[in-house]
């Protein structure tokens, strides 16, 4: 093989486990905000799973209780983002930001006593037969166990939204809550179940950080990928799918930034860690754009905005 396709594949493998805790993150705010609900807590929630995840893999002994114990502890900790956003009806962006503030908060002063502790992490299995095929198989077969589970969880999130009663209830729940409600759809539960599916992603990205991709604890780990993976849900017209793909794109803008020099090209460290960002900032432009070239947004109608029985019109 010669040196630049070495250097594709390398990059291009190296894309999808940068990629992978955006997006689960993102996955699971396409699926929050199509029930209508805004949550910019996905920064703090990503931490909460970082460290939750490797506490309990220490605890455990087994990098998937870890990985499991952080989606569970994180939607536990978005339901308070449900409880202000849908049930007390409160301002969902100052709810959000006050999410992220708490558990960027709470994970750096209970994380202190983790740093520099080792826990059982995950290891690479590359996928017999598959792995083999030239090119495609280095780049798609030689990951660890939650990179799969990603690519499952991005079709299965495709399948619920567009192919079951429930995905279409979710959808008519963000579209038109008043609606839904009359149609006998529980407004607040579906509402409230969203938000704990997307803290359970979010906690599930933020423990790969933590067992597979450095793996260890150390405080803002997450290094604003929550708030990447918000820009992506609005880059992909909240589409799961698309989501997927921006992610593995900011991946490769990580990869690009921590290889690029390896190869041998003079760039400056400063410009090549400002990629990512500048390319959030490009993604945003752009998506705001769609409304003015009369493209569809793809963006729920209700979003961020409450829904009171009592005010149905």
């Amino acid at each position: 093989m010669t040196a630049e396709p070495s250097m594709l594949v390398a990059i291009l493998h190296a894309a999808i486990n940068a990629g992978t805790p955006i997006l689960f993150a993102a996955t699971g705010e396409v699926i929050v905000e199509r029930s209508g609900v805004l949550n910019l807590g996905l920064e703090g929630m990503m931490m909460i799973g970082a460290l939750s995840g490797f506490a309990a893999s220490r605890a455990l002994g087994d990098p998937w209780l870890g990985f499991l114990a952080a989606g569970g502890a994180t939607a536990l900790f978005a339901l308070i983002h449900a409880c202000l956003a849908v049930g007390l009806r409160a301002n969902q962006i100052v709810s959000g930001l006050a999410l992220t503030i708490l558990g960027c908060g709470l994970a750096s002063f209970l994380g202190n006593a983790l740093v520099g502790e080792v826990a059982p992490r995950f290891e690479t299995v590359p996928v017999p037969g598959l792995v083999s095929i030239p090119l495609v198989g280095p780049i798609l077969f030689r990951h660890k166990g939650p990179v799969y589970l990603s690519f499952a969880l991005t079709g299965l999130a495709w399948f619920f939204l567009y192919r079951t009663r429930p995905g279409l209830a979710l959808q008519v729940t963000g579209d038109s809550p008043e609606t839904a409600d009359a149609a006998g759809i529980d407004v607040p539960l579906v509402r409230t179940l969203a938000v704990a599916v997307g803290g359970a992603m979010a906690g599930m990205g933020g423990a790969y950080l933590s067992l597979a991709d450095t793996p260890s604890w150390m405080d803002k780990m997450a290094a604003g990928r929550g708030w990447i993976a918000v820009a992506l849900v609005i880059f992909a017209g909240w589409d799961p799918v698309l989501a997927a793909f921006g992610s593995y794109l900011f991946g490769g803008l990580v990869a690009v930034q921590l290889r690029i020099q390896a190869f041998g090209y003079s760039v400056s460290p400063y410009v090549l860690s400002m990629l990512p960002y500048v390319a959030t900032l490009a993604a945003l432009t752009a998506s705001s754009l769609r409304p003015r070239l009369r493209l569809v947004s793809g963006a729920p109608e209700a979003l961020g905005r409450p829904f009171d029985r009592e005010e149905r019109r």
